[in-house]
C-alpha cells in the first residue's frame, strides 16, 4: 500500500532566517501563494515573536492563504505562544510549531536547564499549546545529539501533553543516512502513543546529506518531512522540497510513498523565491537549476534527440518546465545544432551545415553559450554573405542629461548606426539613466522590450597595459531582454559601464529582430 508523505514547507521561517534570504511581507505573500499552489500540507509562515514584521507576515498569509495549514514558530515560553495565537487567531487552518534544545550541548550551554527540568518545561508549554491550538507539532531542537533515552523520554512527553507531530531535527546536518534511518525506527518503537502521532524529520545540509537524510528517516517511520524550496535555510541550507518530492515520484518503485505535490509548479515556486530573494539557485541544483534539464554535450545532445530518455529520468514538464534544453555551445555537435537551425528555419546539409558549424563554433568559444536570437543572426549573417550586416544596429553615441530637479528623470540622447538606414537619433526620459537609454533604442529599433536580468563583470588588464588612469580594465555584460514573452540575449564589453549595457541591449534586440525577419520570411513562403 502506497503511503503518504506530509510536506511541511520551512521556506518563509527556517529559509527567510538565513542570511541574504530576507523577504518583504509582499515577498513573503508571494512565496506563500506559490507554496498554495504547489499544495504544500503546511506552511510555517514565520516566527511571530521574533518581530512586528514577523508578527504581520505570520498573520497576514493565515487570513490570505487557504488550504496548507499555516504555523507559527515558538519557543516554549507563554509569550510565543500568546503571540502566535494572536498571529494566526484568523486562520481557519493553523498549526502551532513549539521547539526546545533536547541534547547537552544544548541544556548546558544554551538553556542552562537540567535534564528535569528540560522536561518540565516541554509538558507545561505543550499544554499551554494545546489551550490555543488543536494541531501542536514539537520539536526536540538538536535530537541527533540528544541520547536516545532521554530524546524518547521527551518526545513520549511531549506526545502525551497533546503534540501531534513529533519533529526529530537534525539541527546543526550531523547525521547520516543509517544513522537517522535507525534512530526513527527506535522512536517509532518507543516513544509513548507512537501510533497517534506523525513523525517528522528536519535534516539541514552542512554535509550535503539533507535529502538523503530525509528520505532514509521516512524509510525509519516518518511520515512528514520538513524542506525548503531551492534547498535554502540556516547554513548550508534545509532538505530541499523539490529533491525530495521528484525523488519520492521518480522512485516510487523503491519508496512506495506519494505527496499531495504539484509538481508542475515546483519551477514556479522556485523562481517566485529567487525574485523575492534576488538570488537563483545555482546552475547544477538539482530540479531547479538552470542546467537541471539542459545539454550541452554533443554526445548527450544527440541522444536526447533520438530519445530523452537516454539522459533524462525525469520529464521537465512534470516540475514545470515547457521542455527540456539542448543548449548550443562550444561543446555542441553538428546534429543539435542543425535541429536548432531547422527549428529556426534553416535547413543546413553538407558544405553549408560545416560552413554553419564552424562559425558557430567560432561564436561559441567567443561568448559561452548560444541562444536562438544569437544564432539566428549568425545564419542570417551567413545566408546573405556580406549583406548579414544591413540590418545591424550599433551604437554610436550617448549622451545623458542628468536632471535639475529631484522630481525630473534623466534624459538619454542616443545614436545609432544601420547597415541599410545609416544613423538615426532618438532622445527619451525614464525614472533612471538606463532604462531612458534603453528606452531610446527601443523607439529607434522599433522593439519594445523589458529588461529581465543584467551579469556584469569586470576585467582587469595586465600591469603592463594598463592606461593613463592605471586601470585600462572593461566592464563585460552579460544581458536578457523580453521581447513579446520570449527572452533574448545579448553581450558587450566596454570601458564604461553604461556603454556597455546600452550595447548588450541592442545586440539582444538585434537577436531578436534576426528571429522576427527568419519567422516572416517562412510565413511569407508559405
Amino acid at each position: 500500500m502506497t503511503r503518504q508523505i506530509t510536506i511541511f514547507d520551512t521556506t518563509l521561517r527556517d529559509g527567510e532566517q538565513a542570511p541574504g534570504f530576507s523577504m518583504s511581507e509582499a515577498g513573503k505573500l508571494s512565496v506563500a501563494r506559490a507554496l498554495q499552489a504547489l499544495k504544500v500540507d503546511v506552511i510555517e509562515a514565520g516566527f511571530a515573536a521574533a518581530s512586528p514584521g514577523d508578527f504581520k507576515s505570520v498573520e497576514r498569509i493565515g487570513q490570505e492563504i487557504e488550504g496548507p495549514a499555516i504555523c507559527s514558530l515558538a519557543r516554549t515560553t507563554p509569550g510565543d505562544i500568546d503571540a502566535a495565537a494572536r498571529a494566526l487567531k484568523a486562520a481557519p487552518n493553523k498549526r502551532l510549531h513549539v521547539f526546545l534544545g533536547t541534547s547537552p550541548l544544548h541544556r548546558e550551554f544554551k538553556l542552562n536547564m537540567t535534564p528535569d527540568e528540560v522536561l518540565t518545561r516541554i509538558k507545561d508549554m505543550v499544554e499551554l499549546a494545546r489551550t490555543h491550538f488543536d494541531d501542536v507539532e514539537f520539536s526536540a531542537e538538536d535530537a541527533i545529539r540528544t541520547e536516545r533515552g532521554f530524546l524518547v523520554e521527551a518526545l513520549s512527553i511531549a506526545a502525551e501533553a497533546g503534540a501531534k507531530t513529533l519533529n526529530v531535527p537534525d539541527t546543526v546536518g550531523y547525521s547520516t543516512p543509517d544513522e537517522i534511518y535507525q534512530l526513527f525506527k527506535h522512536l517509532t518503537e518507543k516513544v509513548s502513543k507512537a501510533n497517534e502521532v506523525i513523525f517528522s524529520a528536519h535534516c539541514h545540509d552542512d554535509l550535503g546529506m539533507a535529502v538523503a537524510n530525509s528520505l532514509a528517516a521516512v524509510r525509519g517511520g516518518a511520515r512528514q518531512i520538513e524542506c525548503t524550496v531551492n534547498g535554502i535555510g540556516e547554513r548550508a541550507g534545509n532538505c530541499a522540497l523539490e529533491d525530495a518530492v521528484m525523488a519520492v515520484r521518480t522512485r516510487r518503485d523503491v519508496f512506495n510513498l506519494t505527496t499531495n505535490i504539484d509538481t508542475r509548479q515546483i519551477m514556479a515556486a522556485s523562481r517566485a523565491l529567487s525574485k523575492a530573494t534576488n538570488t537563483h539557485p545555482p546552475r547544477n541544483k538539482a530540479i531547479v537549476g538552470a542546467n537541471a534539464f539542459a545539454h550541452e554535450s554533443g554526445i548527450h545532445q544527440h541522444g536526447v534527440l533520438k530519445n530523452r530518455e537516454t539522459y533524462e529520468i525525469m520529464k521537465p514538464e512534470d516540475v514545470g518546465l515547457s521542455s527540456n534544453q539542448i543548449v548550443l555551445g562550444k561543446h555542441s555537435g553538428k546534429h543539435a545544432l542543425a535541429a536548432r537551425a531547422k527549428e529556426l528555419g534553416w535547413s543546413l546539409e553538407g558544405d553549408h551545415l560545416q560552413a554553419a558549424f564552424d562559425a558557430f563554433k567560432a561564436l561559441a568559444d567567443e561568448i559561452g553559450l548560444v541562444d536562438s536570437g544569437q544564432l539566428s543572426a549568425l545564419l542570417e549573417r551567413l545566408e546573405s554573405g556580406t549583406q548579414g550586416d544591413a540590418e545591424l544596429w550599433t551604437l554610436k553615441r550617448i549622451d545623458i542629461r542628468s536632471p535639475l530637479s529631484p522630481k525630473d528623470h534623466p534624459v538619454a540622447r542616443i545614436e545609432m548606426d544601420h547597415g541599410r538606414r545609416g544613423q538615426v537619433t532618438d532622445i527619451a526620459s525614464a525614472p533612471g539613466a538606463l532604462d531612458a537609454a534603453y528606452r531610446a533604442v527601443s523607439q529607434i529599433m522599433e522593439i519594445p522590450a523589458r529588461v529581465e536580468d543584467i551579469e556584469m563583470q569586470y576585467v582587469a588588464a595586465d600591469a603592463h597595459d594598463a592606461g593613463e588612469d592605471g586601470q585600462g580594465a572593461d566592464v563585460l555584460v552579460d544581458l536578457k531582454a523580453n521581447v513579446e514573452g520570449e527572452v533574448f540575449s545579448g553581450r558587450a564589453r566596454a570601458r564604461d559601464i553604461i556603454p556597455a549595457c546600452v550595447s548588450a541591449y541592442i545586440d539582444a534586440l538585434n537577436n531578436a529582430c534576426a528571429v522576427r525577419r527568419r519567422r516572416n520570411a517562412k510565413a511569407h513562403a508559405a
